[in-house]
C-alpha cells in the first residue's frame, strides 16, 4: 500500500515541472533562469524524492546493508576463531605426537635393556646349572672312586685273610705258593666281572 502511495506520489511530483512548464512562457528550462516558481517546484519535488527514498528506500536499504556488514564481520570472527582452534589442534597434535615419538623410544629402549637383562640372567642360569653339574659329576666320581677304592681294599684285605689262612693250613713248597697266589688272582679276577 505505501509502495503504491509512494510511487503516485512521485509520478505526481514529477509532472508537476512538466505542467507548470506548458503553461509557463518560452523560457529556459534552467532553474537559476530567475523562475523562482519553477525552482521551487524543483526544490519541493526534490525534497519530497529525498524524504520517501529516506523513508521508504534507504532506510530498508541502509539495513540490510548493515546486516550484511555484520554478517561479514560476523562470519571473519568465526572463520578467525576456527582457524585459532585449528592452529590450536595441531599444535596439540603435534605435541602428542612428539610424545608419542618419545615415549616409542623410551619402551624401545626399555625392551632393549629388558632383552639384555633377560640374555644375561639366562647366561648366567646356564653358567650356574652347567657349574652344577660339573660339581655333581666331580661329587659322584669322587664317590665312585672312594668306593672303588674301598671295594679294593676290602677284597685286598680278604684276600691278605684268605692267603694267610691258607698259608697257615699248610706249610707250602714254592711251587704250591705260586699256584696259591695264582689260584687268589684267579679268584680275585673272577669276583671282579
Amino acid at each position: 500500500m505505501t509502495k503504491r502511495l509512494f510511487t503516485l506520489a512521485f509520478l505526481a511530483a514529477a509532472t508537476l515541472p512538466l505542467h507548470a512548464q506548458e503553461h509557463a512562457p518560452e523560457a529556459g528550462l534552467s532553474p537559476f533562469a530567475g523562475n523562482v516558481g519553477n525552482a521551487i517546484w524543483t526544490l519541493a519535488i526534490f525534497l519530497l524524492v529525498v524524504l520517501v527514498l529516506g523513508k521508504f528506500a534507504w532506510g530498508p536499504v541502509l539495513g540490510l546493508l548493515q546486516q550484511r556488514e555484520e554478517f561479514i564481520h560476523r562470519s571473519l570472527a568465526d572463520a578467525k576463531h576456527d582457524r585459532e582452534q585449528a592452529e590450536a589442534q595441531l599444535k596439540e597434535y603435534t605435541a602428542k605426537l612428539q610424545a608419542a615419538r618419545v615415549e616409542a623410544a623410551a619402551i624401545v629402549d626399555e625392551a632393549r635393556r629388558d632383552s639384555e637383562r633377560l640374555r644375561e640372567e639366562l647366561r648366567q642360569r646356564a653358567k650356574t646349572q652347567a657349574d652344577t653339574i660339573i660339581q655333581n659329576a666331580e661329587r659322584q666320581i669322587q664317590l665312585e672312586t672312594a668306593r672303588a677304592v674301598q671295594q679294593i681294599r676290602s677284597e685286598a684285605v680278604e684276600l691278605s685273610v684268605q692267603i694267610a689262612s691258607k698259608i697257615i693250613q699248610r706249610n707250602l713248597s714254592k711251587e704250591d705258593n705260586e699256584k696259591l697266589i695264582q689260584d687268589t688272582l684267579n679268584q680275585v679276577e673272577g669276583r671282579s666281572h
